[in-house]
């Protein structure tokens, strides 16, 4: 079976790619032979690239002329399915990591004043992406959708009418032999020590890279209703970084609060941490997450992150508005009371079934219906 996977940029610290990665490790060990159609692929990957990449100026130019290129050059070439990562209409297979585009806007909305609402509204590039997602899902081409969780399946549902027996919720894996709770062991007491915490510091986690829809803002502001021994590691990059350490020295967190940028091993972090927090406006299902429960971590995340279909409150972790300062702030500080240890072996549990092998067999199991 020959597959082509389109996915248009990679960076070494997108969730994104780490799961196009980790499938396509997956699916060549069962003997799927599979393309990466990208602008850009790292040099020394197992995978050998179809590359794309023409011209741009600008990010709508960049989109248009990407997906130009994806459908121009797969034609000349022989593949059974093609799945897109990217919203493009010459695809059997659309696998919606980004989740719905017009939901993202909707809550990013809840954060901004007339001005900033108004400039979404204005934006040429949210109404090409806008444009672009109608067209996918109006696609005859389109055999089947994947939905990383049952919330962008609704999603789905709810803002285009699509139908339901073309969803398919498949979420992604994660190597529970390389996250795993013995790396606290390993790597807690280096990981502060090189970061100036103290030894007996609650320490938490957020991991992402785009700080206004993770939920940084909030994190900042949580643990500033916490006591002095609570310490945040922040792992990820945004170009206006400056303006979250602002935020952070005007709560008066600067102190406890640790900018590490993006890492392309957070696995001593994850070691290094009690509780992994992130308060996202919006994340179909973030990857971190899944390494935080198979680390043992307890989770607490929003009420629009896929993740929180994984949390069994106040066992494994904690789900809230994303905007609920107060209510995140409690459920740190509970978990700190109660003991991270407390909630390891539930969280390690969340994801006991969710190993690249099992993803990569609903995958092939997909395809292969596809395929009759």
């Amino acid at each position: 079976m020959k597959i082509a996977l389109v996915r248009q940029r990679y960076t070494p610290f997108g969730g994104a790619e780490r799961f196009v990665a980790n499938a396509m490790r997956a699916l060549d060990a069962d003997g799927v032979s599979l393309t990466m159609v990208t602008r850009r692929w790292p040099k020394g990957a197992e995978f050998e690239p179809l590359i794309c990449d023409p011209f741009y100026l600008g990010n709508v130019w960049r989109d248009k002329s990407f997906a130009r290129c994806v459908c121009h050059s797969l034609a000349t070439h022989d593949f059974d399915l093609v799945q897109s990562h990217e919203r493009i209409p010459c695809c059997d297979i659309y696998r919606a990591g980004d989740g719905v585009h017009r939901e993202w806007l909707a809550q990013r909305r809840r954060i901004l004043g007339p001005l900033g609402k108004l400039s979404i509204l204005l934006n040429p590039y949210h109404r090409h992406v806008l444009a672009a997602e109608s067209r996918l899902f109006a696609s005859s081409r389109l055999k089947a959708v994947i939905c990383n969780s049952q919330m962008v399946k609704e999603e789905i549902q709810r803002h285009f009418n699509f139908p339901a027996e073309k969803l398919h919720v498949i979420y992604s894996g994660v190597d529970l032999d390389v996250f795993h709770p013995n790396l606290k062991a390993v790597h807690r007491n280096a990981v502060l020590t090189r970061h100036n915490i103290p030894t007996g510091a609650t320490v938490y986690l957020f991991v992402g890279s785009g700080f206004e829809r993770k939920g940084l803002a909030a994190a900042l502001q949580a643990l500033a209703k916490l006591p002095a021994s609570a310490y945040l590691l922040v792992v990820g990059k945004d170009k206006k970084q400056k303006q979250f350490i602002r935020l952070a020295e005007k709560l008066g967190v600067a102190s406890r609060t640790r900018f590490l940028s993006g890492q392309q091993d957070v696995k001593p972090f994850y070691g290094a941490a009690d509780t992994f927090v992130l308060p996202t406006l919006y994340d179909p299902f973030p990857n971190a997450a899944l390494e935080a429960f198979a680390c043992g971590l307890p989770v607490i995340t929003s009420t629009k992150s896929g993740a929180a279909e994984l949390v069994r409150e106040g066992e494994n972790g904690f789900v809230c508005d994303a905007l609920d300062i107060g209510t995140i702030a409690e459920a740190m500080a509970s978990i700190a009371t109660r003991g991270s240890a407390a909630f390891e072996s539930a969280a390690r549990n969340a994801v006991a079934g969710l190993s690249p092998a099992a993803m990569s067999g609903q995958l092939l199991a997909l395809y292969r219906s596809l395929c009759k």
